[in-house]
């Protein structure tokens, strides 16, 4: 949007001179209670205080351009985050050479981008980069209000870590806003941590609620034992008077991504602030059949975004903690939650109770999966199940919509001039008879699976058979308490299963291990320009970087973050391991580890005999010696030893390669693991344990044991790990997450109450299964520590069909591929 008169800057700057005294009473800063939320995505995490690049930023934005032309998903903000302008402790320009490096067109090419596919931009900063002139002054002024006149910047995040605004600079700052909010009138301005004085608060739009980030494992975490690691953020409840011009930091999609869904719903709907759906990170982390579900928030959100701003509590007597109504008289969606360990009904009164008035409503769950519950007449009650730890969100509407009766189902893609596709969820040996409502003449075919189903759009019911045969027992149940017993004998083995099934990995590479390789280009694409960012492969946070035969890559202990745990130099724990795994059992003659002198070495000293330590099971350990150098060769016992495992009691800092040697030659390793921080077993000290064993009659698939320790027992206090007839299984994953080496920042240092994750397989059904607790040293807290245990299943369909309809008066190209649609 360019300036209507060329002079504009000078006659505003003048007018601000006359007017400065009376500006603050006629502030609009943006949006007001009653505006209409914005959906946004912001990059902090997808890169850090080293900022982006044109490249980068384009590669994101195409995966957001394929969610719109896939999904029909609006993004309505795609903002920088710090090091495209300003840094940390730092005020940039776009006339700075650096600025210039990562930018070279400037920001014309994204912005031309991003306006193809509607989306505005926005940037993160600081309050003030005025300088000590009027002169330098001027130049910050013109050039943030050049980002509002040239580029239609729709959002400003200003935050403390730039630096906070100096009290002089309270009127240069309120002329700059008001100067940006002439070309931009719906600028938002977020105020992260900053004092902004008398004359430069009006102009923010919102504050950072409970100033908490939002970045799980690090920033926000659970503080009770649960099913998965986002029961911390479900737990947060409501902002102070249900106000919208607030920011919860929105829904962080970079680490322990299970149930994002649940606490992106409470964001969009519970809360619906004004940037909502709001999420940053990487998104492109989700698993490809995730990426319809992101959509649908989205999408619901933007459709229902004009009645979203007015909300009322619920009673949590009747609805549970922090429920929340939102809507007119005619339309309400409902937010409910569950933050315990059995499901919870909650009775919703079709009545004013939650804002209704005297009609006819239709209800339907929206989340988690949709199912149509009936129509209901005012004053009648409904029965709504929350599952453990998941947040529900209920339509109650007067409108005849479609739907589809007697199934839950997924709406997977509903675009425009596209066939409706639908996911038909069922549970194994399921029966059942479905309708379409309220179909209003807009299909002209349907099928299931591939097969006609058409009957469906003359009003008649279709039966459908889901394979498999029933489940006897619920999918999420309590198994039982452990009872402390003496350390057993194998309390080593039961350690080192654990902790050669987790990694020492920066968080993100966890959730690419969880959610498998994408079929989709646009996806693929984000992913590689994040994990291939200069920034990422130099903080050697991947322990790949060891086994990647490249001398300039590295694996680094030598975090930039301090745990400080054990007065260790780095978040190692009791010195910190090196471990390795080489995926199988192999007859090897040698261990090659590669470094460098010096520190890369710590603690290792140059030409000191060490001792490390080599098994193919976990259970018998056999001692090798060397002597450290920035080229080791550990020699085996004999040629052709057998190996799987390595361990060292102290991982060196900074290691580039690790490889087993035959005969002179370098093996190739299919899934090799390392692990640099945890403990070795002789120094963590264990004094204590908890037992528990049983057998299951029946696992399902996705199924997962949740071994939930209660009790305040100091960071890294326990470790859990089973036994299933005989066999070692460890628990490779946990709430709150294991210690990593940090991309962005350290994981939290939990005093308590974790839970330790441990898959099942469905071979295990009738076997052994034995549960063990391992304490550590503190053995005062010993009455203080309760484990039990749990049996969970992810919140995946156990079968299911698809349901295609055709639109009416629509031409479709036969060979749409909706998998490679974006590619």
């Amino acid at each position: 949007m360019k300036p209507i008169f060329a002079s504009r800057s000078a006659l505003l700057a003048i007018a601000f001179f006359f007017i400065t005294p009376l500006y603050a009473e006629s502030v609009f800063p943006g949006a007001n209670e009653q505006s209409p939320s914005r959906s946004e995505y912001f990059s902090w995490i997808n890169n850090t205080n080293e900022g982006t690049t044109t490249p980068h930023t384009m590669t994101n934005l195409a995966f957001f351009e394929w969610l719109r032309n896939e999904y029909g998903m609006q993004l309505d903000i795609y903002a920088f985050d710090a090091g495209a302008i300003d840094g940390k402790r730092w005020y940039g320009s776009m006339q700075s050479d650096r600025f210039k490096q990562q930018f070279p067109d400037g920001f014309d090419p994204i912005y031309r981008y991003a306006k193809s596919i509607d989306t505005r931009l926005g940037i993160w900063g600081g309050p003030d980069g005025f300088g000590i002139t009027s002169e330098s002054e001027k130049r910050r002024t013109d050039m943030m209000v050049s980002l509002c006149e040239d580029y239609e910047f729709a959002l400003f995040k200003f935050d403390a870590v730039a630096g906070q605004l100096r009290d002089e600079k309270q009127t240069a700052f309120a002329n700059m806003m008001t100067q940006c909010r002439q070309a931009s009138p719906d600028l938002i301005l977020l105020n992260h941590r900053l004092n902004l004085g008398d004359e430069g608060k009006p102009h923010a739009t919102t504050f950072l609620w409970e100033g908490k980030e939002t970045y799980i494992d690090v920033h926000l975490a659970n503080d009770f034992p649960a099913p998965h690691n986002r029961a911390g953020a479900l737990a947060r409840g409501l902002p102070p008077n249900l106000s919208r011009l607030t920011e919860d930091h929105g829904v962080c999609l970079s680490s322990a991504l299970d149930y994002w869904d649940d606490e992106l719903v409470l964001q969009a709907f519970n809360r619906a602030l004004i940037l909502s759906p709001q999420i940053y990170c990487n998104p492109w982390f989700l698993r490809d059949d995730e990426y319809p579900k992101l959509a649908r928030i989205f999408n619901l959100a933007e459709q229902y975004k004009d009645i979203l701003i007015n909300g009322t509590v619920l009673p949590e007597s009747q609805y549970g903690p922090n429920a929340v109504s939102r809507g007119d008289t005619n339309t309400r969606l409902v937010t409910l939650r569950n933050l315990n360990w059995e499901p919870r009904t909650y009775t919703l009164n079709l009545s004013n109770d939650i804002g209704l008035d005297s009609q006819r409503y239709n209800v339907k769950r929206l989340h988690p999966g949709e199912e149509f519950i009936g129509s209901f007449v005012h004053g009648e009650k409904v029965d709504i199940r929350v599952e453990p730890f998941r947040s529900a969100l209920v339509l109650i509407d007067t409108h005849q919509e479609f739907n589809v009766e007697g199934v839950t189902y997924d709406i997977i893609r509903d675009v425009q001039d596209q066939p409706l596709e639908i996911l038909l969820r069922g549970t194994y040996g399921q029966k059942t008879a479905i309708q379409l409502l309220n179909t209003n003449n807009q299909f002209r075919s349907a099928t299931i699976d591939g097969q006609n189903a058409d009957q469906l759009l003359k009003g008649d019911s279709y039966s459908l058979q889901f394979s498999g045969s029933p489940l006897q027992h619920p999918t999420n149940r309590y198994l039982g308490e452990l009872s402390p017993v003496v350390l057993p004998k194998d309390a080593e083995t039961l350690y080192e299963a654990t902790i050669y099934s987790a990694n020492n990995n920066a968080l993100e590479t966890r959730s690419i291990e969880r959610s498998g390789i994408s079929k989709v280009q646009a996806v693929t694409a984000a992913r590689k320009a994040f994990f291939e960012q200069t920034a990422f492969v130099e903080r050697g946070v991947w322990d790949k970087y060891l086994f990647d035969n490249d001398r300039d890559s590295a694996f680094f202990r030598m975090s930039r973050w301090n745990y400080n745990w054990n007065k260790t130099p780095s978040p190692a724990i009791a010195a910190g391991a090196l471990r390795l795994d080489f995926g199988r059992i192999m007859e090897i003659d040698s261990i090659m580890l590669e470094s460098s002198q010096g520190l890369a070495m710590e603690p290792l000293k140059e030409a000191e005999g060490v001792i490390g330590e080599v098994s193919t099971d976990l259970i018998h350990w056999t001692e090798v010696r060397f002597l450290s150098a920035a080229k080791m060769q550990i020699d085996m016992p004999q040629k052709g030893f057998p190996v799987r495992y390595f361990r060292l009691a102290e991982a060196p800092q900074w290691l580039s390669e690790a490889y087993p040697v035959k005969a002179g030659k370098r093996l190739a390793l299919k899934k090799p693991k390392a692990s640099n921080l945890f403990g070795h077993y002789a120094n963590m000290q264990f004094e204590q344990a908890w037992h528990n064993t049983f057998k299951l009659d029946e696992i399902a698939p996705d199924s997962y044991l949740s071994i939930g320790i209660e009790g305040n027992y100091g960071n890294e206090g326990v470790y859990a790990a089973i036994k299933v007839d005989g066999q070692y299984v460890g628990a490779p994953s946990r709430a709150p997450d294991y210690p990593a080496n940090a991309w962005e920042f350290q994981v939290i240092k939990a005093k308590g109450n974790y839970t330790y994750y441990v898959p099942l397989n469905p071979d295990w059904t009738g076997k052994t299964i034995d549960v063990t607790v391992l304490g550590r040293i503190k053995a005062s807290y010993k009455n203080n520590i309760v484990p039990r245990v749990w049996l969970n299943r992810k919140p995946l369909p156990l079968d299911t069909k698809t349901l295609l309809l055709e639109r009416s008066n629509i031409t479709y190209n036969t060979e749409f591929n909706h998998t490679n649609r974006a590619d």
